[in-house]
């Protein structure tokens, strides 16, 4: 029981300092060994990049297909790996006038497996039981192209959207349209990411598959 545990401050009954002594070292030692045992997730809030890209988290209101608040808070976070691609997409829209928008990116596991729940189609929701999720590893993230004054560029639909007009190489729609969803596409590419075939705002970093599964709350990491 707790109780039968002494604090490394306090002693026991019958111990010498000698015998106090090694067991501070004991559990010194174990508080480290936990430390580099518990899991580092690396996730960096896109906030803090240099030039931020704006936020719309849907899935902090109820205002997304699952019409239910799935975030505790609108933030936005990706593995840092993926974050410096961001940032340097960043730097390379700002010369051009434009910028991201991001609307998710960093998703735990247990978020995943309610959307999963409630679409069961592998084309627009990742199934955990598959392969446990793109966004939970902090490597995928949903943009768009905004301008200067932070107005989103037409691209044809809106965010989850889950219509063949969301592929991005959907033939119908209008040539501006296409070049919007080019110049996204390129810009992501460019800088280490990668298209996916069902939804134009979905991008991965590359070697996604390599990264850990996460299921750290949004909150836990606003907080630490």
């Amino acid at each position: 029981m707790a109780e039968d545990f002494a604090s490394p401050g306090e002693g026991i009954p019958g111990e010498t300092g000698a015998m106090k002594s090694l067991r501070r070292l004991v559990l010194a030692g174990l508080a480290l060994l936990l430390a580099a045992c518990a899991p580092t997730h690396r996730l960096v809030d896109v906030e803090t990049l240099p030039q931020p890209p704006k936020l719309d988290v849907r899935y902090a209101t109820t205002a997304n297909f699952t019409r239910q608040k799935l975030y505790p808070r609108a933030k936005v976070f990706l593995h840092r790996d993926a974050a410096r691609a961001i940032a340097a997409v960043q730097a390379d829209l700002a010369r051009q006038g434009l910028g991201l928008k991001v609307f998710d990116g960093y998703r735990p596991l247990s978020v995943q497996q309610r959307m999963w729940d409630l679409i069961r189609d592998e084309r627009y929701v990742s199934n955990p039981a598959v392969n446990r999720g793109r966004h939970t590893r902090g490597t995928a993230v949903d943009v768009t192209l905004v301008d200067a004054k932070g107005r989103e560029l037409p691209m044809g639909t809106g965010y989850d959207d889950f219509s063949e007009k969301a592929h991005p190489d959907h033939a119908g729609l209008p040539d501006r349209v296409k070049r919007n969803r080019a110049r996204l596409a390129a810009v992501m590419t460019r800088h280490g990411f990668e298209a996916y075939p069902f939804e134009w705002w979905h991008f991965d970093l590359k070697g996604w598959e390599r990264y850990p599964v996460l299921d750290v709350g949004i909150d836990a990491l606003v907080k630490r």
